[in-house]
């Protein structure tokens, strides 16, 4: 069965061909058939096919058209079939079956062995544009790709056929493609070449000419040496072709990088990148060495002062070479000289590496040196690419650093980092001010060459003001963008004016330079704008939103929104995501400094805990879309001026706590530092539905510890009953069940001294599921029984239905089936009431089990497929993984065994995305079939 990318997408059984179906399941296809034999992570297809319009729902739909591919393969006569394998789908055929891997093939083929005729029946299989009805940007970005390996085979192919004297053959090609492709200059190359060569020089001469009028109008520039000294030739008439050259050295393949799920974690490429030559050549050397010897793992240290690109370069750099680390690209930004102190621990770090490298969350061990030993031996016999930007010092990093050879690690720092040199051998490459000529082509590339180059003076000015510095060159270049009409020599005068009585940086006096910048570009901004720039030194979270700095500042969302706008006009911040603001570490310092000298103490602490209200109003705001249920706590009260966001429903909040992850996380951390104890414990009990849904167990034990330390400072035993509940069901989740029955003892101890009954009935029922996922089920029903009448007793509908979904549960395991079905019914009507539609999924659950123990079938699978329905719609994960496996159990007892595989698969696929322990038991099912 054959597989036609390199055009339409096509798939044909021997001479006939098979409709693939609708644009969206040939996009699918198409996504995986790229990587054929090779396992494609689910998130991979959907981010392929789908991109920014995924949905909550999206899962669902690709599972329904992965079942119709299937069935158009299995119709065609299941040459090549679909498995689901490694926690992603696997198209399973040999590579060769897809035309554009066979292209890729018999192109390297023909650089091995110079074999040029492998190049002709590569190129032939070409029918077109690639991928022509697969719509979105993967396939444009895919396209390109194999658009450049096509000029690539094609300029080799020519080559060849020119040295073996066939000129003719090479016209019809390489004009066809010139046409598509009018300033790639080796195709020009080779088609003067063959112009030259069959005696139509003049022809030749035109296209030069053509061709640098094209490139002066287009890009401003001339031709290449090679194209001109060809032309020169050709002029001469001294045109010969060069034989001393093997073809094979000509071939150059521009293979992407692996599309199949490994690590690629780098940022976004610097667009305009300029300069640092030398710097990129000396990186580009050691990686050379390391290649040569690979007898270690090598270690690169860009060391400069704040502000001098080491960031830019770094990931620069990264993009070029990652290519040549197949296995992936790690990066963590170390945040090292972060003003508000929060750097990133090496465990934070290494928490971050494991689960891109799909370490299992029931593998990764509680203490720092099990998880760099762990981390190290994941990276063993791989060639990764780590790069740890910002670091401190190398205490901080020495965790981080893989244990074997194949790997290389760069490391940015204003630190030397003399300690990695002399212990581990790193190789320092200083990174110091711009040369005044890679600073001259900053600014031109920003400012524009006419602008540059009518006032050179003034341009010298204001390199030497930046001190060379590229930060302080893009804030300066910002300024005389926005305002055209102001005359460079002005900008230099005023940059010259500009200083502050701000204490000079460590740095001396380079920085006091940078400084002066950035209070030229701080004194410029409105009066609003100022104090929102200075207050946002005070924000320890990565990145901030106009709800969030409206918070901040006491403002109206719009007037933020407004002001932020003016701070990335100005490059004071950057938008690098729609709607989210951040800034280079040494404008955070900048910032802070100012908000610690200008702005009163109290004011200060003002302003923070206003922003720790917006983030914990509104992850309770969002909690309640995904949990409406859910007993509430007494929240703190909002300050006066503080906001909080509203979501219009389930989906909207996930998505909300998905892009604010990382920063709820880090508020949780500056409230505790701030001595906010209400705001730490809350905040984590308003994040924990969300990290349970999608298996940010690890993170959720680290923030419950912090809230319990909290509890205790504030002398809230009520709050610490609550963090102690939560405590152990997260443990739970990690199937750590003594931790967890501790905790829930803890809680329950502590109701009994409030004399709460309904907090005791929630640790019995606590105590309950512990002692059912270590299948302690009479003792697991006997505790659900101490719980209801309390929750009776209380009126607490919502206690009371869980409590009978819960025995009903345990008399289907002790075989009271009957008993089972009535409880849950109960229940069940409960919870439709309340309109609990995750408690009705669980629910579902039960009442599925106990028909399937009881050998109805029907209404078993039934049920199920309802739950399942319901935990789509919630995006709980662990939970549809849960349901999915009783799914294939039920399907095996009706001899549906192929059925039951594929659930299975689904099911392992979802579990070991969440990296649990459960991963193991479908393993074996699936074993067993």
């Amino acid at each position: 069965m054959e597989f036609r990318i390199l055009g339409p997408v096509e798939v044909w059984a021997g001479t006939t061909r098979v409709d693939p179906g609708p644009p969206r399941q040939r996009g699918i296809l198409a996504a995986l058939a790229v990587d054929a034999g090779r396992p494609v992570a689910m998130d991979t297809v959907v981010d392929r096919v789908w991109g920014p319009t995924a949905s909550g729902r999206t899962r669902h739909t690709l599972h329904v058209y992965i079942g119709r591919i299937r069935r158009v393969l299995e119709d065609a006569g299941g040459a090549a079939q679909l498995l689901l394998r490694s926690g992603g789908y696997l198209l399973d055929t040999d590579p060769d079956q897809v035309d554009a891997l066979l292209f890729r093939r018999l192109v390297q083929a023909a650089r091995d062995t110079g074999a040029t005729g492998q190049l002709r029946e590569a190129l032939d299989l070409w029918r077109g544009t690639p991928l022509a009805d697969v719509p979105g940007e993967w396939a444009d970005r895919v396209r390109a790709g194999w658009e450049r390996q096509r000029v690539d085979a094609v300029v080799a192919w020519a080559q060849a056929e020119l040295q073996q004297g066939r000129p003719g053959n090479v016209l019809a090609t390489a004009s066809e493609l010139v046409t598509e492709y009018p300033l790639v200059e080796p195709l020009i190359a080779v088609q003067m070449r063959a112009l030259a060569a069959a005696g139509r020089g003049a022809e030749a001469l035109e296209i030069f000419a053509r061709t640098r009028h094209q490139l002066v109008e287009r890009l401003g520039v001339d031709p290449g040496a090679d194209l001109r000294a060809l032309h020169q030739s050709v002029l001469r008439g001294e045109f010969e072709e060069p034989v001393e050259e093997p073809v094979t050295a000509a071939i150059v393949v521009n293979t992407p990088a692996p599309a199949a799920d490994v690590p690629a974690q780098l940022p976004l490429d610097v667009f305009g990148f300029t300069g640092r030559a030398d710097e990129l050549a000396h990186l580009d050397a050691i990686l050379a060495t390391a290649e040569e010897q690979r007898t270690a793992m090598v270690i690169a240290v860009l060391a400069g002062s704040a502000g001098a690109g080491k960031t830019a370069l770094a990931v620069h750099w990264a993009h070029r070479v990652r290519d040549r680390f197949p296995d992936g690209q790690l990066y963590v930004n170390l945040r090292g000289f972060d003003p508000t102190g929060a750097a990133v621990t090496p465990a934070e770090a290494l928490r971050g590496f494991l689960d891109a490298l799909d370490a299992p969350q029931d593998r990764i061990p509680a203490g720092l040196t099990g998880q760099t030993g762990l981390y190290r031996s994941l990276l063993t016999g791989r060639r990764v690419l780590v790069v740890l930007d910002n670091a401190r010092d190398a205490e901080q990093v020495r965790p981080l650093l893989p244990g074997t050879p194949g790997c290389f690690v760069l490391i940015s720092s204003r630190d030397q980092l003399r300690g990695l040199v002399a212990a581990e051998g790193a190789h320092p490459v200083a990174v110091g001010q711009l040369p005044d000529d890679d600073a001259r082509q900053f600014l031109t590339r920003r400012m524009g060459p006419a602008r540059v180059s009518a006032d050179p003076q003034a341009v010298d000015a204001i390199i030497k003001g930046c001190a060379r510095l590229p930060l302080a060159l893009a804030v300066v270049a910002a300024r005389a963008v926005t305002s055209p009409a102001f005359p460079l020599a002005a900008v230099a005068d005023e940059l010259r004016d500009a200083r502050t009585d701000l204490d000079a940086f460590a740095d001396g006096d380079l920085a006091t330079d940078v400084r002066s910048v950035f209070s030229w570009s701080y004194h410029t901004l409105r009066p609003a704008a100022a104090r929102l720039f200075r207050l946002l030194g005070l924000h320890a979270g990565p990145d901030i939103t106009a709800g969030a700095a409206a918070s901040l500042a006491a403002l109206p969302p719009r007037d933020a929104d407004d002001l932020l706008t003016e701070l990335a006009r100005t490059q004071m911040v950057s938008e690098h995501l729609p709607g989210r603001f951040t800034f280079h570490d040494l404008l955070r310092a900048y910032a802070n400094e100012l908000v610690r000298d200008l702005d009163p103490e109290a004011d200060r602490a003002a302003a923070v805990r206003r922003l720790m209200d917006y983030y914990l109003h509104s992850a309770v705001a969002a909690n309640r879309r995904l949990d409406p249920s859910r007993e509430p706590i007494p929240l703190v009260a909002p300050a006066a001026g503080a906001r909080h966001d509203s979501f219009d429903g389930q989906d909207d909040a996930m998505a909300w706590f998905a892009l604010e992850h990382a920063t709820l996380l880090a508020a949780v951390r500056q409230a505790d530092d701030a001595g906010l104890d209400e705001h730490t414990w809350q905040l984590p009990w308003a994040l924990s539905t969300f990290n349970d849904r999608q298996g940010h167990w690890i993170d959720q034990v680290s923030l419950m510890r912090i809230a319990l330390e909290a509890t205790r400072r504030a002398g809230d035993r009520a709050a610490r009953a609550v963090i102690h509940r939560g405590l152990a069901l997260i443990f739970s989740r990690l199937a750590r069940y003594d931790e967890a029955d501790v905790h829930c003892r803890y809680a329950l101890e502590l109701y009994r001294d409030l004399d709460d009954p309904v907090g005791q009935a929630m640790a019995y029922q606590n105590l309950s599921w512990v002692a059912g996922r270590q299948l302690r089920n009479e003792q697991g029903l006997a505790y659900a029984q101490r719980a209801l009448p309390l929750f009776r007793a209380t009126r607490n509908t919502q206690g009371q239905a869980s409590t009978l979904n819960d025995i009903g549960w345990f008399y289907v395991l002790l075989g009271k089936h009957e008993e089972a079905l009535v409880a849950c019914r109960e229940a069940l009507g409960l919870f439709e009431k309340l309109g609990n539609s995750a408690a009705q999924a669980n629910t579902w659950d039960s009442i599925g089990y106990a028909y399937h123990s009881q050998g109805n079938h029907a209404e078993a699978i039934a049920s199920y497929e309802y739950a399942y329905e319901l935990l789509l719609e919630l995006g709980d994960l662990y939970g549809q993984a849960e349901i999915l496996d009783h799914l294939g159990d039920t399907y095996l007892e009706t001899g549906a065994a192929d059925a039951a595989r594929e659930v299975w698969e689904r099911a392992l696929s979802t579990m070991e995305e969440l990296r649990h322990a459960d991963a193991a038991q479908i393993r074996a099912k699936l074993r067993r079939l």
